[in-house]
């Protein structure tokens, strides 16, 4: 009687795992299926692609859509400036954040609960679009300054809280003990906290890494004559049009259609921050605290 119960439990233990497997791929297949799919659009012929956009894998290979993109002159100067704006913005925004983070974490702090009660309200509450641009543009003349990519974006709210989070939850004792050693509120922040704070500071890199590079309202808006690799590929994509006399057979043969340059124009966007990924990927398995005291 024991044996046959244990066999119906492992058969339902079986069954339910044979749902959960099929389950998985299903995800894992409408996960990457769109995916394949733009990267397969973007290496097709553009002719072959307006008969049937659902496959994987390219029909008609050719670079056609890829040389349209990158025959604009001003691709990589744009491209430049993205990196640039990318790595300074991230870089010196990781740096605001977890100094003001820092200071909030302190219970020493007189205004602790009020400014954090300020920072908060501003992610419910914005001015909006206009007191922003009066004051970049009006007030600060920042038009056409590489600064105004970097200024407005160093400071998250939703950051600042994730820095603080975890700075309470690194071990006072480290703190105490600098500070015993002679050690001031700068040198503590430097020295101890921030290598701590390797896995956080590495994820909120990246999301303002990720911000940074896809923006491109801030050209449209503050900096035409800087574009950035977001606003050229944005342009490229609106001047893409297909315009094809059927008698015109050589047309025909290096037309584009705007489907397969928005693809191309997709991936060219999304491939370089992808490969920033691998390497901050480790910060975000692992430990939370490097260093440890004992007893």
């Amino acid at each position: 009687m024991a044996k046959v119960k244990s066999h119906r439990i492992k058969s339902r233990d079986n069954i339910l795992d044979y749902i959960l497997l099929v389950v998985f791929i299903f995800l894992i297949i409408i996960t990457i299926y769109p995916f394949l799919n733009v990267l397969a659009i973007s290496f097709n012929d553009p002719i072959d692609t307006m008969r049937n956009i659902n496959f994987v894998i390219p029909r008609k290979f050719t670079w056609s859509n890829y040389v349209y993109v990158f025959k604009e002159n001003n691709l990589m100067k744009a491209f430049v400036l993205s990196v640039a704006r990318t790595v300074a913005g991230a870089g010196i925004g990781v740096i605001c954040t977890a100094m003001i983070a820092y200071v909030l974490s302190r219970k020493d702090f007189y205004f602790n609960k009020v400014f954090t009660v300020l920072f908060v309200i501003t992610m419910y509450v914005s001015g909006g679009l206009i007191p922003e641009y009066l004051l970049l543009m009006r007030t600060l003349k920042m038009g056409n300054n590489f600064l105004v990519y970097i200024i407005p974006g160093l400071v998250w709210v939703y950051n600042i809280i994730l820095v603080r989070s975890f700075i309470e939850g690194l071990p006072l004792a480290l703190q105490e003990a600098a500070r015993v050693d002679g050690a001031n509120d700068f040198t503590i922040w430097a020295r101890i906290v921030l290598p701590l704070c390797k896995p956080v500071l590495a994820t909120v890199g990246l999301f303002m890494a990720v911000g940074q590079w896809n923006s491109f309202m801030d050209t449209y808006l503050y900096a035409k004559e800087l574009p950035t690799l977001q606003y050229v590929l944005y342009e490229i994509m609106e001047k893409a049009t297909v315009k094809i006399d059927p008698h015109a057979a050589e047309q025909i043969k290096n037309a584009v259609s705007p489907l397969s340059v928005r693809m191309g124009v997709t991936i060219v966007a999304t491939v370089p921050i992808l490969i920033v990924y691998p390497f901050l990927q480790k910060y975000f398995v692992g430990g939370m605290t490097v260093g440890a005291v004992k007893d």
